[in-house]
């Protein structure tokens, strides 16, 4: 296999405020420091970029020492938080704009799918934005006619290909966009979050789409998405980005499960500031048969939610006290009920019991409500916890996805 991108120790700084480009005192310092062969004085002060934490400067390193590279036909995911450096990444990778520092070596032509309308003018009609995009990727006339009429076909937009693409909704920019991107002979393809404008049906077209282009015709792709299932799926290999920088590198089951396991770590709530509310949950907390507070389990182990539920004096309803559990993609799973009469303060124990839950990720959302009536509180992701397989029948299939429960049904046979 032949490396077709190589990213060595790219960083990409940017100013921030209303005057993105610099100051006029700011571009004599840098050229200044550049006749005196000098490093660009304000990169000694850019700052990590934690969107969450108000800095001290006015400089900002969006991407800081990435280094990685891609093998041809090679699917590579790229995962992390919102503004953590994936679409600056991208950008840089496609030419849209360069590196503070760094080199990028990248062989073969690269296809982008940044944003909605991505390449094309909005004067022009779809038949026309599909020549000027393969023109701009290099390819001749007679190349771009071949592949007219399936990309036409792929898109669903043949109604109005005739119509000047600033007429299209969101959802058909990126149809045709997508559909000129995957078509035209491009070594590399390039796709961001865009995809999620599309609707459920070409999301999953698109996916079938990018796995035929990598396997059948070897063309190598980077992929962003905040959708796991996808990502997994698609990719053979990942890398997470956080705060700018390359957080981990791996197989994408690796990634995946570093990603979500970075994301789902609280084992205890805590609300010490009370409420006005007439019931509400003080405490949360995750804890083995010995009351040890963890938030990761064997298969054979129970899982222990512990709640500490305070009441005001004059509430003196009964009220029910739920426990939903949802899998690391958020979907819920079941849910357990328990009624309850006030009386001060409450402490409630719900036990999971062992080998149900199969290895994986897992959150609780929690509430208290009287049924029929009003919902007192409602809690979110309260606390989650991760359960790890250690040895039974199923651990062989390791992080191969079957499902998130083990069931004991009863098996007949004559």
């Amino acid at each position: 296999m032949k490396t077709v991108i190589k990213v060595n120790n790219i960083s990409k700084m940017y100013r921030l405020g209303e005057i993105g480009t610099g100051t006029l005192s700011h571009d004599l310092n840098r050229w200044f420091a550049r006749v005196r062969g000098k490093e660009d004085p304000y990169l000694k002060i850019g700052e990590v970029n934690d969107r969450t934490k108000q800095g001290n400067s006015n400089y900002v390193w969006s991407l800081k020492d990435i280094s990685f590279s891609v093998e041809e036909g090679e699917v590579l995911g790229v995962i992390g938080r919102n503004g953590a450096g994936k679409s600056t990444l991208l950008k840089i990778l496609s030419r849209v704009t360069s590196p503070t520092k760094g080199e990028i070596f990248v062989k073969g032509r690269i296809a982008s799918l940044l944003e909605v309308g991505t390449g094309f003018h909005p004067e022009l009609t779809g038949r026309e934005n599909v020549f000027l995009n393969g023109a701009i990727l290099g390819m001749t006339k007679s190349e771009i006619k071949s592949k007219f009429d399936e990309i036409v076909d792929f898109s669903g937009v043949e109604k109005y290909i005739e119509t000047p693409v600033k007429r299209y909704s969101s959802g058909m920019y990126v149809r045709l966009a997508f559909a000129v991107a995957a078509h035209l002979e491009s070594e590399i393809l390039i796709v961001d979050e865009v995809l999620a404008v599309g609707d459920l049906e070409f999301q999953k077209k698109c996916l079938g789409k990018m796995g035929d282009v990598a396997k059948n015709e070897g063309r190598t792709i980077l992929f962003v998405s905040h959708n796991m299932g996808a990502v997994k799926n698609l990719c053979k290999k990942g890398i997470i980005l956080q705060n700018g920088q390359l957080a981990f590198a791996g197989s994408i089951n690796e990634t995946v499960e570093h990603y979500i396991s970075s994301q789902i770590s609280n084992a205890e709530y805590s609300n010490e500031k009370g409420s006005s509310k007439p019931a509400y949950i003080k405490k949360a907390l995750l804890s083995d048969k010995k009351g040890k507070s963890k938030n990761t389990f064997d298969f054979f182990e129970n899982v222990k939610i512990n709640l500490e539920i305070a009441c005001q004096a004059d509430f003196t309803q009964s009220f029910n006290v739920g426990v939903l559990v949802k899998d690391k993609w958020g979907q819920k799973l079941f849910t357990t009920v328990n009624s309850y009469k006030s009386s001060g303060a409450l402490q409630v124990q719900v036990t999971l019991p062992s080998q149900l839950l199969l290895g994986g990720a897992y959150s609780i959302d929690a509430a208290l409500f009287i049924p029929g009536s009003v919902t007192l509180e409602y809690v979110k992701d309260i606390v989650s916890f991760t359960i790890v397989d250690s040895g039974s029948a199923l651990a062989i299939f390791g992080d191969a996805d079957i499902g998130p429960f083990k069931v004991d049904c009863i098996w007949e046979s004559q």
